[in-house]
C-alpha cells in the first residue's frame, strides 16, 4: 500500500499524530454514544404508558432515525470542506463553507416537514404498524418531524466544529441535550399529562436547544473572523453536490442492513431475535471505530488543504495502525464479555446458542472493520465522495445475492453474518485499492 511504501514515520511525528487522534476521537466517541440515548430515554418513559404507545414509538422512532441518518452527509461533507479551508489558513472561508452546510440543512429539514406532516398516517401504515399502535406512531411522527430542521442543523454544525478540530463542544452539547430531553419528556408525559405527544415535544425542544447552542458558537466564530452569515446560493448548491455521493453511499449501506434484517426475519423467531442482539453490539462497536474515522476526516482534510501530501500519507498510515489495534482490542473484548453480554438481552438458551457463533464472527472481523472505518474517514476527509459511492454500490451488489441465498441453501444466522463479514471484506478491498492508488490525494483549499 502507498502508506507502507513511505519512509518510516519519525517517532515525534507518530506521537503528534497519536495525541491529535486521541484528542479528536475520544470526545467524538462520547458524542456518538450520547445520540442513541435519546431514543432509549424516550422508550423508557413511554414504555410505562402502555404497550400500544411503546409500539407506536418504536415505529415512529425507526422512521425518524432512518430519515435523519440519510442526511448524515451534512456532517461528513461539511467536516471535510471546513478542514481543507482550515489547512489552507483561511478561517473566514472555512466558517463560510460551514454556513453553506447549515443553510442546506435548514432547507432540507423544511422539505422533510412538508412531506411528513400530511403523509404521516400513510407512512406509518406502510411500515406495518398495528391498528392500536398506528395512532400513537402518527402523533409522535408528526410532532417530532417539527424538530427535523434542528436535527439536521445539529448535523451540519457538528461537521463545522469537527472541521475546526473541535470535538469537545459536540460532546458537551450531546450530553446536555440528553439530560434536557430526559427531563422534558418526564415532565411533559407525566407532569403535563400529554402522553406520547409530550415525549415528542420534549425531543423537539431538546433538539432545538442543541441547534441554538451550535448556531451561537458558529455565529460567534463567523463574527470574530468576519465571515458572512447570509445564504449563498452557489455555496449551498456546492454543499448539496458534495453531499449527493455520500447520500448514495449511505443509502447503499442502509440497504445492506435492511436486507440482513429481512433475511434474519425469514430464518425464524430465534434467528431474528439473535440477529438484533448481534446487530446491536455491532452498532455499538462501530461507534468506537467511527470516532477514529471522524478524527481522520478532520486531520486529512487539514493536511490536504495545507498542500501537505506527505503529512496526509503519514497521518493515514498512523490511523490505519490505530484502526487495526482498536479492532483487535474490541474483538478480544467481545470474546471475553460474551458470557456476560448475551444474558443482558435474553434468557432463552436457543437464542443464545444461535447468537454465539455470529458473535464470534463479529469479534474476528473487528480488525477488518477497524481498517474499513479509518479508510472511509480518510477518503471522506479527502472529499473523495464519488469513489465512496461507487464502492458502496459495488459492495451492495456483491452482498445482496449472497445474503438472499442464505435461506435458500438452509443457512442460519451464522451464514448470514458470514455474508456480513464478506461485505466488510469487500469494503476493505475497494477502500484499500483506492488508498494504494494515491488518487485521493488532491491538495488545495478545495478539491
Amino acid at each position: 500500500m502507498l502508506m507502507t511504501q513511505a519512509p518510516e514515520i519519525p517517532q515525534a511525528t507518530r506521537r503528534r499524530h497519536d495525541r491529535e487522534i486521541v484528542a479528536l476521537a475520544v470526545p467524538a466517541f462520547g458524542a456518538l454514544v450520547a445520540e442513541p440515548l435519546f431514543v432509549m430515554a424516550d422508550s423508557a418513559i413511554v414504555g410505562h404508558l402502555g404497550t400500544a404507545q411503546l409500539a407506536g414509538l418504536g415505529v415512529a422512532s425507526a422512521l425518524l432515525t432512518t430519515a435523519v441518518s440519510l442526511f448524515v452527509f451534512l456532517a461528513y461533507a461539511t467536516t471535510a470542506a471546513v478542514a481543507r479551508r482550515v489547512g489552507s489558513g483561511d478561517l473566514p472561508a472555512a466558517i463560510r463553507q460551514g454556513m453553506d452546510g447549515i443553510w442546506l440543512a435548514l432547507l432540507l429539514g423544511l422539505a422533510v416537514i412538508a412531506v411528513v406532516l400530511p403523509l404521516a398516517p400513510g407512512i406509518v401504515d406502510l411500515f406495518g404498524a398495528s391498528s392500536t399502535a398506528a395512532p400513537y406512531a402518527t402523533t409522535y411522527l408528526r410532532v417530532s418531524a417539527l424538530g427535523i430542521p434542528a436535527m439536521l442543523i445539529v448535523l451540519a454544525a457538528t461537521g463545522v466544529l469537527r472541521g475546526l478540530h473541535d470535538t469537545r463542544t459536540p460532546l458537551y452539547v450531546a450530553v446536555a441535550g440528553f439530560v434536557a430531553n430526559a427531563a422534558l419528556n418526564a415532565g411533559l408525559v407525566y407532569g403535563a399529562g400529554l402522553g406520547i405527544a409530550g415525549s415528542a415535544w420534549g425531543t423537539v425542544v431538546a433538539q432545538c436547544g442543541m441547534a441554538a447552542v451550535y448556531l451561537t458558537v458558529v455565529v460567534r466564530g463567523a463574527r470574530r473572523h468576519g465571515a458572512s452569515l447570509r445564504p449563498d446560493a452557489a455555496g449551498i448548491r456546492a454543499s448539496a453536490q458534495a453531499g449527493v455521493p455520500l447520500l448514495v453511499r449511505t443509502l447503499s449501506l442502509r440497504a445492506i442492513l435492511m436486507i440482513a434484517t429481512a433475511v434474519a426475519a425469514r430464518l425464524g423467531d430465534a434467528d431474528i431475535a439473535a440477529h438484533q442482539i448481534v446487530l446491536s453490539l455491532w452498532s455499538l462497536l462501530s461507534f468506537a471505530l467511527d470516532a477514529i474515522a471522524i478524527a481522520g476526516q478532520a486531520i486529512i482534510g487539514r493536511y490536504l488543504g495545507g498542500d501537505d501530501a506527505q503529512g496526509a500519507r503519514q497521518a493515514c498510515r498512523r490511523m490505519i495502525q490505530w484502526g487495526i489495534a482498536t479492532g483487535v482490542l474490541l474483538g478480544l473484548l467481545v470474546v471475553a464479555a460474551r458470557p456476560l453480554f448475551l444474558p443482558l438481552f435474553t434468557s432463552d438458551s436457543g437464542v443464545k446458542d444461535t447468537a454465539l457463533p455470529a458473535l464470534l464472527l463479529v469479534a474476528l472481523s473487528q480488525p477488518v472493520c477497524g481498517i474499513v472505518y479509518v479508510l472511509d474517514g480518510v477518503l471522506m476527509g479527502a472529499g473523495d465522495g464519488p469513489y465512496l459511492a461507487w464502492a458502496m454500490v459495488l459492495t451492495l451488489t456483491v452482498f445482496a445475492p449472497v445474503a438472499l441465498l442464505v435461506p435458500a441453501f438452509g443457512g442460519g444466522l451464522t451464514a448470514l453474518w458470514a455474508a456480513m463479514t464478506l461485505m466488510m471484506t469487500m469494503r476493505l478491498l475497494t477502500l484499500w485499492l483506492r488508498a494504494r492508488s494515491g488518487r485521493w490525494i488532491v491538495t488545495g483549499a478545495s478539491r
